[in-house]
């Protein structure tokens, strides 16, 4: 019988490793195709950093220019600054980084370890800087984000470098062996063609309040505003200029976010504008637009969103970004984009 366990448990555990398409939840294939565009370094002149919102919102094919959306779902600073290491080890450097990440992803931790380590996006590396530099600023809000299960924090870390199949057990069983194998596939196909880019709610309208109108205060978590600051100080040593894009969120969402709040954000912001001369911000923070240009509750952009959004990026990228407004989506173009299957995540 332990002979048996043991061969069953080493199946499912090489099953883990090789066949993560086969299993895990959609949006995996998504992350998969940033990190094959990365190893591809097929990136283009500007590459988009950030959390589901500018995932969602930022089309590449619209934009006129070669570029890569290398945003994601509770993307943080941790993970674009990874990101951003490995586009920059690539032979030809982006002329222009957007950043976007809304005020709540500077302010709590979110999804590091159910996405960030079990989709793989982290080398073992970029785990150990993130542990030591959590130790150094007595901030671990990130590196123990929901760690309740008394296993100690190194031990924790190699298990989710190897693939642990427990940390899997649930995506093992609604996957239902390769019942995701086809659609996965697809999806990763998908994302690659679009640069990155793919969707999360496709509703026609939201008028759902969004995390950030639940804010009462901003205040960045020390170890993301090191990443931050780490971010933007590798950009200013590679002369790579960057500008920070608030997405557009709902008027729902808008109307409740507290003034303090907003204020605090736009400071913040302010501060790293004064410190890095090529770094700006562009816009005010909070850009609320009608709510039927948006697909859910989270504020992401719906398909006409998107196309809109970009439509007016594209505008900007030809003039002056950093100057740019994005307050008024009805004056924008209509534009229809890609015609083949879009890639969609499971938000």
């Amino acid at each position: 019988m332990a002979a048996t366990f043991a061969a069953t448990f080493a199946s499912v555990w090489l099953w883990v490793i090789a066949m993560p398409l086969a299993f895990l939840e959609p949006e995996y294939a998504s992350w998969r195709a940033k990190q094959v565009l990365l190893d591809r370094c097929d990136l283009g002149e500007v590459l988009i950093f950030g959390d589901s919102r500018a995932t969602v919102g930022i089309i590449p094919a619209a934009l006129g220019i070669k570029a890569t959306n290398l945003a994601v779902g509770g993307g943080e600073a941790v993970e674009a600054l990874a990101a951003l290491r490995r586009a920059l080890s690539c032979p030809e450097r982006p002329k222009l980084v957007i950043v976007s990440m809304d005020a709540v992803h500077f302010s709590r931790a979110d999804l590091f370890w159910e996405r960030s380590m079990r989709f793989g996006f982290l080398h073992s590396d970029e785990l150990a800087e993130l542990r030591d530099v959590s130790t150094r600023l007595g901030d671990v809000s990130v590196y123990e984000e929901r760690h309740i299960d008394g296993i100690p924090s190194p031990l924790r870390d190699r298990l989710y470098l190897a693939h642990f199949p427990s940390y899997y057990f649930a995506s093992l069983i609604e996957g239902r062996g390769l019942w995701r194998w086809q659609h996965n596939k697809g999806n990763l196909a998908a994302s690659v063609a679009a640069r990155g880019q793919y969707y999360f709610g496709t509703a026609d309208g939201s008028d759902t309040v969004a995390a950030d109108g639940q804010l009462t205060e901003f205040r960045a978590l020390p170890v993301l505003e090191w990443y931050f600051g780490r971010m933007l100080a590798l950009l200013a040593e590679n002369d790579i200029p960057a500008v920070f894009l608030p997405m557009p969120m709902n008027e729902a969402t808008a109307r409740s976010v507290r003034p303090a709040v907003r204020d605090a954000f736009q400071q913040w912001l302010a501060g790293y504008e004064a410190r890095y001369p090529e770094f700006h911000v562009a816009g005010p923070v909070v850009q609320a637009w009608p709510n039927r240009w948006f697909g859910d509750g989270f504020s992401h952009l719906n398909p006409a969103g998107a196309a809109r959004f970009s439509a007016m990026l594209a505008t900007c990228l030809s003039a002056d970004i950093a100057h740019c407004d994005f307050l008024s989506p009805d004056d924008a173009p209509s534009v229809s984009i890609l015609g083949s299957k879009q890639p969609t995540g499971d938000g």
